[in-house]
């Protein structure tokens, strides 16, 4: 890319990031953490770009999120030094955590289980420092954590991390919170959420343990949670850039997405009502987060290269490299008139794994077409 790239200059696909709808997603969070009286420790897993790091984190030390150790390296060599792994550790990874903290990185691990407690515990002792904790609640069903109901458990899993001087408090995700089908469900799963935690906090606290850190969080129920009493952090990741799902949520508008992909047709199946690109799933993921919503958006959602979207035009199947464009069913709009070489954006279903596909975001403002700066991103474990 040159200083003087245009949309219609950069080759495809690409991953394009609107600074504008960025800003605008980043202030809205920080406003309602900021009525809450909570701190918001933002999930840079999305991202995974320094560039957007600076912009989303209160300081240039954070605190933030990352769901790989790689991201923990990376944003540590850019001076982020608050960081917490919100991914169950695996014990072999926790030399690396040492390498980390022993550089001045102070790195929070997640555990569940007494056998997670253990080896968390038994390296701190070797080390002779504590690994920072937190033990994973499960609020909802919907993948790992301590029942809260099970005190049992979670106290003996507190007293093995305490015991070693590595008992930092509790955690919970509410991922059940994108299965919700109105912005009511998302706040009683917001409460859901941390009821449990809290509930789970008091108990260790009770037991006569320490448990400062009460941390939740997934962006719907941040964005709308009726209060968070007992909380003492937010975590959230994929409101940065919004997609495709979280509209379908009633989260965010179509126009709040952030991130999309630029494509430019390369065909056309006139007699099949098809317009081929050249974004196919290896630029768009397969996610099909929206699929079980009620407004199925299929691969994406077409736009023209300005980024208003065509109506019900969207990606409905992808090749490696191709994607073919097509009306959705039952449709009474036109398919567009798009000649080879037209350029157009795709709205993603899912940010976090279309993210993923691309080593950069090119940067533009709105409906200017001009890109204002290329941000590396990085991948991998």
């Amino acid at each position: 890319m040159t200083a003087t790239a245009t949309l219609d200059t950069l080759e495809t696909p690409c991953l394009l990031l609107d600074e504008t709808r960025m800003t605008r997603n980043i202030e809205r969070l920080n406003a309602l953490m900021a009525g809450h009286g909570v701190q918001l420790r933002p999930h840079l897993k999305t991202p995974k770009s320094i560039e957007v790091a600076r912009r989303v984190m209160s300081r240039p030390q954070g605190p933030a999120a990352v769901s790989t150790l790689q991201e923990a390296e990376q944003f540590a060599d850019a001076g982020v030094t608050d960081l917490l792994y919100a991914v169950g550790i695996a014990p072999a990874k926790l030399e690396r955590v040492l390498a980390l903290r022993q550089r001045g990185v102070d790195l929070t691990v997640v555990v569940d289980s007494i056998d997670a407690a253990r080896a968390v515990a038994a390296r701190a002792k070797v080390a002779g420092e504590g690994i920072p904790a937190l033990i994973e609640i499960d609020c909802d069903g919907h993948r790992a954590g301590v029942q809260p109901g099970n005190h049992e458990h979670l106290l003996a899993i507190a007293h093995v991390l305490n015991d070693a001087g590595c008992l930092r408090g509790v955690m919970t995700h509410a991922g059940e919170s994108y299965g919700c089908r109105s912005l009511e469900a998302i706040a009683d799963m917001a409460e859901q959420e941390r009821a449990a935690a809290v509930g789970c906090a008091d108990a260790i606290r009770q037991a006569g343990l320490p448990c400062p850190v009460v941390s939740v969080g997934s962006t719907p129920t941040a964005h709308f949670a009726r209060h968070l009493d007992g909380v003492t952090e937010v975590r959230a990741g994929v409101y940065v850039f919004f997609d495709l799902v979280m509209a379908g949520l009633g989260v965010c508008a179509v126009d709040d997405i952030a991130a999309t992909v630029l494509t430019t047709v390369i065909g056309h199946q006139p007699d099949k009502g098809w317009i081929l690109v050249d974004a196919g799933w290896m630029a768009m993921s397969r996610d099909r987060g929206t699929a079980k919503q009620p407004v199925d958006q299929l691969y994406g959602l077409v736009c023209d290269a300005q980024g208003k979207p065509y109506p019900d035009l969207l990606l409905a199947e992808t090749n490696q490299e191709q994607g073919i464009i097509k009306l959705r069913a039952g449709s009474n709009a036109s398919l567009p008139d798009l000649p080879i070489g037209a350029k157009l954006r795709i709205v993603p279903n899912h940010a976090c794994a279309t993210c993923a596909q691309h080593d950069a975001y090119e940067v533009v403002r709105g409906n200017d077409p001009g890109v204002v700066a290329h941000w590396e991103r990085f991948r991998g474990w």
